[in-house]
């Protein structure tokens, strides 16, 4: 209940960051659900929207949002999304819904990432929340040996096809000693398509509320 409540502030904090005639890039999940129903209010004074997902554009659609191809957008202004688990340095793992190609790319788009959660997403250690990894058909089980070398568990999520015809493999009790590295590490497996490590694509401000209200946590560490 409580946690519903901090998801909509901080997607209603957001809105301060949604300037005039820009272009908006969304993420996916449940706290991005009430980020679009406040952006509603304001979307006639977008440009116009780029979906990260199927699902959260069948949303946009609904709303009646302006929806841009993602091919035809050289550059997007902002791109709010939230994270499974985010650290003080702004490094995230997302992916739980499993949107995380899409996610990256947006973010690699954006002059800005802002990424928005409840205060039970922010620690000071990535790595509780399992860590999902799109890949191809045909490298599942070679994937999933490559990760059990590292010491994780992989499981591969069960009854669940990504947007781009891929599964994920949920990597459980990685130890990250280095985020940026691991990163770059799993991506030169052949066959990973996306790892829902967000190092190099790190958000450049997160809006987190709790009980004791709003706190922004900023990239350059001026936090407030």
């Amino acid at each position: 209940m409580y946690q519903e409540k901090y998801k909509s502030s901080a997607s209603l904090f957001s809105m301060n960051y949604i300037k005039k005639n820009s272009i908006i890039g969304i993420g996916t999940g449940s706290t991005i659900l009430h980020f679009i129903k406040y952006l509603r209010k304001l979307k006639h004074c977008i440009t116009g929207v780029v979906s990260s997902s199927i699902h959260s554009l069948n949303i946009l659609k609904k709303y009646q949002f302006c929806i841009l191809n993602c091919n035809n957008v050289e550059k997007i202004d902002v791109y709010i999304d939230s994270a499974d688990e985010i650290d003080y340095n702004l490094m995230m793992i997302k992916g739980g819904g499993g949107a995380l190609t899409g996610e990256k790319i947006l973010a690699s788009k954006s002059k800005q990432f802002i990424c928005i959660v409840d205060d039970s997403k922010i620690v000071k250690k990535l790595g509780k929340f399992p860590i999902p990894i799109e890949v191809v058909p045909m490298s599942v089980s070679h994937i999933k040996k490559k990760l059990i070398s590292l010491g994780c568990f992989p499981i591969l999520r069960k009854n669940f096809t990504t947007d781009y015809g891929n599964k994920i493999i949920d990597a459980y009790n990685l130890k990250i000693n280095n985020v940026l590295k691991l990163e770059e590490k799993l991506n030169s497996y052949p066959g990973i398509v996306t790892v829902g490590l967000f190092a190099k694509q790190s958000a450049d401000i997160c809006i987190i509320s709790g009980k004791l209200g709003i706190k922004i946590l900023k990239k350059n560490n001026k936090n407030s």
